[in-house]
């Protein structure tokens, strides 16, 4: 004979009466009072009167055939939390998940919502999330580019890199002086300084003297990245734009080769040091002096310092001649102004026992005027010592 089935509903989490749900545990001490007091009065003494008589109402939802075993018996069995079951991939659920969100975070330094999705459209792949980032990063850095388009950047950084006899100057422009103190910041002056010198060492000019270079922000843009980015300077500056929130421009570079009997001075006011590349110097002023040195010099590297200091200091416009008469503080001629350290003397006064001559420099300035470049492709202009 068949065994007649009994026909129950589970009801949706029960509330009390304060809109709190009960635990499960909770709902089963109510159960086990059914067989001496009425359901009813059980669950509306514990949740309310509405809400328990609304949980007896919802029992027409949800039906469950149970055979062999009675309602209460189903009822009073282990329940399952209260949550929503979905399907793909969750990073809640393991430990290693957690992990792999963490080190995404500290790697890209994108947010916790944006990590977690990379992580799973690419199915947990470190790499692949990492770089679907930079892309979508890149795509919203376009789009804020062209809305940005036009705001002032005359804030900023100068980069100085040195690398055996070569030398670059870059300046890499921003909204706010707050943006310029940001890493992500300064690591995109760093890989314009690596581009810009990745540029100059490809050059294969035999020097018999000096040679001197200049990029303006269309050509710069243009440049290969540093050996740690992808695409192009632009592409750099436009993913920069898309994390950091600011209007921003490659607004020049320089570079200088030397050969055997020359030395490049250098001075950066205001100095930081870049944050992963040791030889290369972060400020709001720079200076590169170009010194002919026919003999070696033993504090060569402290000379052309304070060559480099009185460049930014006095802001020469060529560099003149020992045979000038010495000038006043509105002197232009490098040679005939007096010295920044010890203005009794002319910087040729100081210069001429030290055993070095100084043919030319490059001095740049953070948000100087030289021209129109506030946009990723407009040009600049320079202005550049001279030899008389």
């Amino acid at each position: 004979m068949k065994q007649a089935k009994e026909t129950i509903t589970l009801p949706l989490p029960p509330r009390s009466a304060s809109g709190s749900v009960l635990a499960p545990s909770v709902l089963g001490s109510v159960l086990a009072l059914a067989p001496r007091r009425r359901l009813a009065s059980c669950l509306c003494a514990v949740t309310g009167r509405g809400t328990g008589m609304s949980l007896l109402r919802s029992l027409r939802f949800f039906p469950v055939a149970c055979t062999g075993r009675s309602a209460r018996a189903v009822l009073l069995q282990p329940s399952q939390p209260w949550h929503t079951l979905h399907a793909g991939p969750s990073l809640s659920s393991s430990a290693s998940s957690k992990e792999l969100l963490m080190k995404l975070r500290r790697t890209t330094g994108y947010s916790f919502v944006n990590c977690k999705k990379a992580l799973e459209t690419c199915g947990g792949d470190l790499k692949q999330a990492e770089a679907w980032l930079h892309k979508q990063a890149q795509k919203e850095g376009w789009s804020k580019a062209a809305k940005l388009h036009g705001r002032k950047t005359k804030e900023g950084l100068i980069g100085l890199l040195q690398e055996e006899n070569t030398a670059v100057l870059v300046e890499v422009n921003c909204e706010t002086d707050f943006v310029s103190r940001n890493v992500k910041f300064q690591q995109l002056v760093q890989q314009v300084a690596l581009g810009t010198m990745a540029h100059c060492q490809n050059l294969t000019d035999q020097l018999s003297t000096y040679s001197k270079g200049f990029l303006n922000s269309s050509e710069l843009s243009e440049l290969a990245a540093g050996p740690d980015g992808e695409g192009s300077l632009k592409d750099q500056l436009a993913l920069a734009i898309g994390t950091l929130g600011e209007n921003m421009s490659l607004k020049r570079a320089a570079w200088v080769k030397v050969p055997s009997g020359f030395y490049v001075g250098s001075y950066v006011h205001g100095e930081m040091q870049s944050p992963s590349l040791q030889n290369l110097v972060l400020g709001k002023y720079g200076a590169l002096v170009i010194c002919q040195t026919p003999e070696q010099i033993t504090n060569l590297e402290e000379v052309g310092r304070r060559l480099g200091q009185h460049v930014v200091g006095m802001a020469p416009l060529s560099v003149g001649s020992l045979d000038d008469e010495p000038g006043g503080e509105t002197e232009t001629r490098m040679l005939p102004q007096p010295y920044l350290l010890d203005p009794s003397i002319t910087l040729g006064q100081y210069v001429q026992p030290q055993g070095v001559t100084v043919v030319d420099f490059v001095r740049f300035e953070c948000g100087e005027d030289t021209g129109n470049s506030t946009s990723l492709t407009s040009g600049t202009v320079f202005s550049l010592g001279t030899t008389c």
